[in-house]
């Protein structure tokens, strides 16, 4: 029997006794199963009903206060979805998804609610952008796990923030709503796969933040992932830059994906919406 044990060994590779006695089935094991999908089958619609459900489940996710500051824009429109796909080319299957959507944090509602109400909306200050943004990334992750509950895969799109202004524009995002991340939803082509995650010992601290062993244990970390996938020498980042290493793990791969300049319009953007950050 497969127990959630196995599949925590799965996800990070490493053994543990916890779970030893439960099945793999339910919620739990369900969110260890995550993968993303980025192959989708075109001609098998998602049906509206469908999407209302998983959209509802997702809804359903905490929010800060009960503010509930997040909004999702489905992208219908054949028009607009070219016109969004044609920023992000290399990544072909937002064109492939039966659906497309972009999840928004929405700091204009509450704000409104308090004209109507005659109150004043006195957290004009940066909180008013993040609490808006923690909520939609929660209700962007309860999405994730509702739609492969449904058997559907999905594929997260932050690169959506690489073009925020343009996609403001093509949405009509209104003053204190921005886009967070695009989201791909159908059926897929074939299973995802399982990416190994960082270790406990890494991202779990007990009374204090304690990051001693981290080079160890990151080290330790590439090394599991590549048995599990090695990255071929052509997808090695910026060998322009660095060169091609001979070995080249998960750690080598990220620190050369943000050692080049990225959204630094983000900040400028945010203040013509109206947001103040200080």
């Amino acid at each position: 029997m497969t127990t959630i044990s196995d599949l925590i060994e799965d996800r990070f590779g490493l053994a543990t006794e916890a779970g030893k006695d439960m099945p793999d089935e339910g919620e739990i094991a369900g969110m260890l199963r995550h993968r993303s999908c980025r192959a989708f089958i075109a001609d098998k619609p998602v049906p509206n009903d469908m999407l209302e459900i998983i959209l509802a489940a997702a809804f359903s996710a905490p929010a800060k206060s009960d503010l509930q500051q997040s909004a999702v824009v489905i992208v219908d429109d054949p028009e607009k979805r070219r016109t969004i796909e044609a920023l992000m080319p290399a990544m072909p299957w937002i064109a492939d998804a039966p659906v497309f959507m972009v999840f928004c944090g929405d700091n204009r509602r509450i704000r409104r609610v308090c004209e109507m109400r005659g109150t004043e909306f006195a957290n004009d200050h940066l909180d008013s952008f993040l609490n808006p943004s923690v909520d939609t990334g929660i209700v962007l992750g309860w999405f994730v796990r509702a739609a492969q509950a449904a058997g559907l895969g999905c594929c997260s799109i932050s690169v959506v923030r690489n073009h925020i202004e343009t996609i403001s524009e093509v949405l009509e995002l209104p003053d204190h709503v921005f886009p967070v991340a695009g989201m791909c939803l159908g059926w897929p082509v074939r299973p995802g796969y399982i990416s190994l995650r960082l270790g406990p010992r890494i991202q779990v601290h007990r009374d204090r933040y304690d990051d001693t062993n981290l080079a160890e244990e990151i080290d330790a970390y590439d090394r599991r992932r590549d048995a599990r996938y090695s990255i071929p020498e052509d997808k090695q980042r910026r060998r322009d830059t660095y060169g091609t290493a001979e070995f080249y793990g998960w750690s080598a791969d990220k620190s050369r994906q943000v050692s080049l300049t990225e959204r630094e319009q983000l900040a400028g953007f945010l203040r013509k919406k109206g947001f103040k950050l200080e």
